[in-house]
């Protein structure tokens, strides 16, 4: 099968942090990508934003944890590019407090969100988007170390980034023969508007400021600092890469040596 050039990606999640640097990595190496998020305007400003780059770009609202949303979506990206060729599930939320005063509601939110979601646009990707008939397509799942280790005051978040290293390794081994590569990309603190949600959360939790919430993380990790959004795209472009076609069924850290697992 030949290559076809531009490739078609889909970001979900591609409006701000790591989601708006992946699209915009893709976009500027010649991938033709299409974006989504819950927010309409926030969809139309990003595109508009990084079309204004010079960059081929279009997008369009949606909630992943919708099905029928989902299948609007990847309808609408095979419509204005093609099949596609890279899949890149970004869109998550935080979750967290204390276990035992979880509702049952708050636990499901968050496992809809950040794991079903996966599955759900993979799946609809592989079918109706057409992936499962390019045999050097890629799937990038964005996971955590958090999906590595358990979290305190964040079980439903360890949970679900847990399920989603699961979910890579197994759908990565069952397409292997096809030549379809998945892996999972595993951020640790990295400086995003979410990162300064979670900072607020833990705040409030811990009894202190979000400043001390900070310095106390940042103890935590070998660099000494956050990642940036940019270098966790950096390992989704190298894994959507030529180079890359031997790796899958990996979860991959970006986290300044946060986590040697």
């Amino acid at each position: 099968m030949t290559r076809r050039s531009p490739r078609v990606a889909l970001v979900t999640g591609a409006t701000r942090g790591i989601g708006l640097a992946t699209a915009r990595l893709l976009a500027t190496r010649e991938h033709r990508v299409f974006i989504c998020a819950r927010d309409a305007g926030d969809v139309a400003a990003t595109v508009g934003k990084l079309r204004a780059e010079a960059l081929d770009v279009e997008g369009a609202r949606c909630d992943v944890t919708v099905a029928e949303d989902v299948r609007g979506l990847v309808g609408a990206a095979v419509e204005r590019f093609g099949p596609i060729d890279v899949l890149v599930n970004n869109a998550g939320r935080s979750g967290g407090g204390v276990t035992a005063d979880l509702t049952d509601e708050a636990w499901s939110e968050v496992i809809e969100a950040n794991l079903t979601s996966v599955f759900r646009v993979t799946r609809e990707v592989l079918t109706s988007g057409g992936m499962r008939d390019r045999n050097d397509a890629r799937i990038i799942n964005i996971a955590s170390t958090a999906g590595k280790q358990g979290v305190a005051l964040a079980a439903a978040y360890s949970a679900s980034k847990h399920g989603v290293v699961g979910f890579t390794k197994a759908l990565g081994n069952e397409l292997a023969a096809t030549g379809i590569t998945v892996n999972a990309v595993c951020p640790g603190f990295v400086e995003t508007a979410l990162a300064q949600e979670v900072r607020a959360g833990y705040a409030t939790a811990f009894g202190t400021s979000e400043e001390a919430v900070l310095e106390r993380f940042r103890a935590r990790i070998p660099l000494g600092r956050y990642s940036t959004p940019e270098e966790v795209a950096g390992l989704v472009g190298h894994l959507v890469s030529d180079s890359a076609a031997s790796i899958t069924s990996q979860a991959i850290n970006v986290c300044g040596g946060l986590g040697t697992f």
